[in-house]
């Protein structure tokens, strides 16, 4: 007897901001998948989705290739995952089918979803939908992600100041602004070696989101960035790298 595929459809759920963010949830067979589970960590709390930038950019981690990979679909709670949890699976092209498996959630050792058998066309048709879908997306919004895929196209200018892109994002609380994050130098995330996290805010204008991330890509590509940023956060001994931390603000703390 051969299995029906299950069919795919991914929502773009977009609660009001003082309410969480922009979720991508994956509906199976019609049913919310996210739903059918409960987080482990934190007293059982719901799965929140992960973000459409994450999951929906080009090329992104749903996109299946004959060599599994693992993708975050969903975390919980504080958003640490050891303590509140967040749902994995594996995904795998394997021939006209694409097929999730191996669920894990760090806080979950129960988790317990099916094996899931989608049609390689109908799921890679509906990624691609979903990818172009800007359900929730805000200006601001569309300013980053736009100046995100244009300097990470630049990754000579990058290379040139020894620094790597970490992103650039923006939250639907502060719609004005976007935040731009590099770290210096280049690849030493998991070295050992001192390292430095910089950041800018940048105001966003009424003009459409693509005159405005070209043109915030010209400003920010014509020099080194470290002059433009400041030092956001780093290793214990960062300061080794002649940067020294920002005085803090008394009123902070």
């Amino acid at each position: 007897m051969t299995m029906k595929p299950d069919l795919l459809s991914l929502s773009i759920a977009c609660p009001p901001p003082d309410e969480g963010g922009v979720e991508v949830r994956p509906i199976v067979n019609g049913r919310d998948l996210l739903a059918e589970v409960v987080s482990g960590g934190a007293g059982g709390s719901r799965y929140l989705g992960v973000g459409p930038r994450e999951l929906l950019c080009q090329e992104g981690p749903l996109h299946a290739t004959a060599k599994p990979h693992e993708v975050r679909l969903a975390w919980s709670g504080c958003g640490v995952e050891e303590c509140c949890g967040a749902l994995y699976m594996t995904v795998t092209r394997n021939g006209d089918h694409v097929v999730w498996a191996g669920w894990r959630d760090l806080a979950n050792q129960d988790v317990d979803l099916q094996e899931l058998l989608f049609t390689a066309g109908q799921y890679e048709a509906e990624v691609l939908r979903a990818g172009e879908d800007r359900t929730g997306e805000w200006p601001a919004g569309a300013v980053a992600r736009l100046l995100e895929a244009g300097l990470r196209g630049r990754g000579d200018w990058l290379v040139r100041w020894d620094c790597e892109l970490e992103g650039v994002w923006s939250s639907r609380k502060e719609p004005d602004r976007i935040h731009v994050v590099l770290r210096h130098p280049r690849n030493r995330a998991d070295a050992g070696l001192p390292w430095l996290q910089f950041g800018m805010t940048l105001l966003i204008s009424a003009d459409t989101p693509s005159v405005q991330a070209e043109c915030l890509e010209a400003r920010l590509t014509a020099g080194d960035p470290r002059a433009a940023a400041e030092v956001w956060g780093g290793s214990h001994d960062a300061e080794q790298l002649g940067y020294p931390w920002p005085p803090v603000d008394p009123l902070s703390m």
